[in-house]
């Protein structure tokens, strides 16, 4: 393995971190900041929709630079993004660093797997994808309750002096071992993704994605004060709590990820929506008992990251039959997606504990995910009745 992917790797780890961490330290920043909950949910938001921006307008603007170029840029403008959140005299400040560290987000998977696949040979890109994607799963496996038990322990600035520094090493190790001459990818143009988003079946799967994902943001990013104000636990334990959660995703996205290829995507979502849609309903009664919520939780991560490859998978088959051309750009409008259900979600939980309070959250994303679910039964019924016409057309 090339040690080049390593510091790939370190860059998904330390950007995973800093996207997530904030779930666990929502409450202890509100107070600090002297900031209502929703508000704070807003840190969550906003960088989301900064990952949505940059994603697709901004890997299109440097589509012409050199890949190691853009590469220690981004990972610059990271770094920069969580030493202004480690120093910010206040809340404003902070929403500036946030969406400068989303942006550099965006970029950064959209051309951190081009970058992956050209450091080896064409039989192991899958892999070489695999691997730095690994750096993402580990964050929230370790890093986010790591980050967590850091900020509540030496104070929320602590975490993210810790993530620049992960960051600069990645940015170093980056500079020193990928290589200059790496195959540069066809510019994605702005006017390519334009005609993605014309395609009907495509905005649909778009909107699948964000409200599938987004309804579990809708009580996620307020989860750290749902387990001290409802359940009870103390704070320091949020970031043991989110090692259970971390490890269920983990367990989750293989688990989705197989369904996916054995039933298909559209069956494995039904199953994930119907599954995620209960959890989220029985959380609202098992909230209130400690070991409940934790098991609760526990089968929740599960739910709620295992939908991400029949997500993907599901994009990629429908572009390759509507915009052959453009299959990549397809599937990172699908990663677009995903950041605006987070920024949605989010952004409406904080409405919902500002109007109602905070064991609303729940059953409210229940209701979003059960949309997302009618949905997928919607696309699922229009590609049957596609391969029908085209079985019928076979045999005329």
């Amino acid at each position: 393995m090339p040690l080049a992917l390593l510091a790939l790797t370190l860059s998904a780890f330390a950007i995973g971190t800093t996207e997530f961490v904030i779930v666990g330290l929502l409450p202890t920043m509100a107070q600090d900041l002297n900031v209502s909950l929703p508000s704070a949910g807003l840190l969550v938001s906003l960088y989301a929709l900064g990952v949505a921006i940059g994603a697709p307008v901004l890997t299109a603007l440097t589509g012409k630079w050199n890949r190691k170029n853009v590469l220690l840029t981004v990972m610059a403008l990271f770094v920069a993004g969580n030493v202004l959140a480690w120093q910010a005299p206040g809340y404003e400040t902070l929403i500036v660093a946030r969406i400068i560290t989303g942006l550099a987000h965006g970029v950064f998977f959209s051309i951190g797997s081009t970058i992956a696949t050209g450091l080896v040979p064409k039989e192991k890109a899958a892999s070489a994808i695999a691997i730095m994607f690994t750096g993402l799963t580990v964050a929230l496996v370790t890093g986010v309750p790591l980050g967590t038990y850091i900020g509540q322990t030496f104070g929320w600035q602590t975490t993210f002096l810790t993530v620049a520094l992960l960051g600069l090493i990645a940015l170093i190790g980056s500079s020193l071992l990928v290589p200059n001459n790496l195959q540069q990818p066809a510019a994605t143009k702005i006017s390519a993704q334009l005609k993605v988003l014309t395609q009907p079946r495509l905005l649909l799967v778009y909107a699948i994605t964000a409200l599938g994902y987004g309804g579990t943001f809708v009580a996620f990013t307020f989860l750290a004060p749902i387990l001290e104000q409802v359940s009870g636990f103390e704070s320091h334990a949020i970031g043991l709590i989110m090692l259970v959660y971390g490890v269920s995703v983990a367990i989750g996205n293989i688990w989705g990820g197989k369904m996916a290829d054995k039933l298909g995507p559209i069956k494995a979502l039904s199953i994930i929506f119907i599954g995620l849609t209960a959890i989220l309903v029985v959380f609202n009664f098992t909230a209130v008992n400690p070991i409940a919520a934790v098991i609760t939780i526990l089968v929740w991560g599960a739910f709620a990251f295992g939908n991400v490859p029949g997500l993907q998978v599901y994009v990629v088959k429908l572009a390759q039959e509507h915009t052959p051309n453009a299959v990549d750009v397809a599937s990172g409008l699908n990663i677009a997606a995903f950041n605006v259900g987070i920024a949605l979600g989010a952004w409406g939980g904080g409405l919902i504990v500002e109007q109602a309070g905070l064991m609303h959250t729940p059953w409210v994303g229940a209701v979003i995910v059960l949309l997302a679910l009618a949905l997928t039964r919607y696309s699922g019924s229009l590609d049957n009745k596609t391969n029908n016409t085209a079985v019928s057309q076979a045999t005329a």
